[in-house]
């Protein structure tokens, strides 16, 4: 992030002008990250995610033409546990509908790729960024990348024993697109010109980290929660399983599998990082309050705490719910708006406090 930072400032000393479509295209890359990210919750919601059993990265954006080729898809489909345990029921035309779902989701990735690293060259070869703010904008390049590897990592966890991926890999890929989403809007809003205003900003930027690296580490909680299915079951509020606290938190031996395999000790955690986040961006809201109000650059505070407000609503309809496909996707979508503001407003925070200075 440092880096991205210097780039900038030196990038909007270059020629700011020239910027705004290179922020459009990273805006617009960001807006597509957050699609796949809806998408793959579909994916994981509708049991998709093990349809595609190989990963073909030039040929496989093809889908099936004809019946026999649909047939060897559903035939390879067959050998894994997840039909053998769950879906042996299926027929082709069930298994047309997951596999549709899998297919845009990988589709989506390859026109990430594609949508990211065209504009790139081209905006390298019109000179519109200095090599300072090239590397870092090449490095979101690789990381995307990365993520594609990640997925296949995570659906290879699947096709041998599990009948689902393991929340494990479920886990790093979606903390790791979570990065790829706030690093993508991070360096537009950095990129940005003119001048904000704020009270003081430098001292609020750590207050914002420690905020954003909860609601990351909440993002990687919830993938664990998804990965086990936790929604599922214990769904009351606020009570759980007839508790504040229940019964059978650390019934795993050795203790630290509870925080990951225990479905019950997973989602209690996702709970209360919810309320650690709300009772954390209260003190925050009102620390700022007192300090000078919500003019310029903190005018982010409180659009921030309704979108927690908003978040935590969500949240409990869809575990009292038992986990409907529509808001469930809501709610992992809304988890990376954000984080996604929430870094904007600690990019508006360093650029106001550029000027302080």
């Amino acid at each position: 992030m440092t880096t991205v930072h210097n780039a900038a400032r030196s990038q909007i000393n270059y020629a700011s002008d020239r910027l705004r479509p290179v922020r459009i295209w990273l805006y617009a890359m960001a807006g597509l990250v957050l699609l796949m990210v809806v998408v793959g919750g579909i994916t994981r919601l509708t049991g998709s995610g093990l349809s595609i059993t190989s990963w073909k990265p030039i040929s496989g954006t093809i889908p099936p033409l004809n019946d026999l080729q649909w047939q060897a898809e559903f035939d390879a489909y067959k050998q894994i546990p997840q039909y053998e345990v769950n879906n042996s029921w299926m027929r082709l035309g069930d298994f047309k509908f997951i596999y549709f779902w899998e297919f845009v989701h990988r589709l989506l990735g390859r026109l990430l790729g594609v949508a990211f690293l065209v504009p790139f060259l081209v905006f390298l070869v019109q000179k519109r960024f200095t090599a300072q703010l090239a590397w870092p904008l090449f490095g979101l390049f690789l990381l995307g990348g990365f993520q594609g590897l990640l997925g296949w990592w995570m659906v290879s966890s699947g096709l041998s024993v599990l009948t689902s991926v393991s929340q494990y890999r479920l886990a790093a890929h979606l903390t790791a697109a979570c990065l790829l989403f706030i690093a993508l809007v991070y360096v537009p809003r950095s990129l940005e010109p003119g001048r904000i205003s704020g009270v003081d900003p430098s001292r609020n930027i750590g207050s914002a980290a420690l905020l954003l690296v909860l609601i990351i580490l909440q993002i990687g909680a919830g993938a664990f929660v998804a990965g086990l299915d936790a929604g599922m079951s214990y769904n009351t509020w606020p009570l759980m399983d007839g508790a504040l606290v229940p019964n059978g938190l650390g019934v795993m031996q050795p203790f630290w599998k509870n925080l990951f395999e225990n479905a019950l000790t997973v989602q209690f955690i996702h709970r209360t990082l919810a309320y650690v986040i709300l009772a954390y961006l209260a003190v925050l809201i009102w620390q700022q309050r007192a300090a000078g109000g919500f003019s310029g650059v903190h005018g982010w505070l409180p659009r921030i705490g309704l979108l927690v407000l908003l978040q935590v609503v969500l949240g409990i309809g869809t575990l009292l719910m038992a986990v409907p496909t529509s808001l469930a996707v809501g709610h992992q979508a809304l988890a990376f708006m954000l984080a996604g503001v929430t870094l904007a407003y600690i990019a508006d925070m360093q650029r106001a406090a550029r000027v302080t200075r």
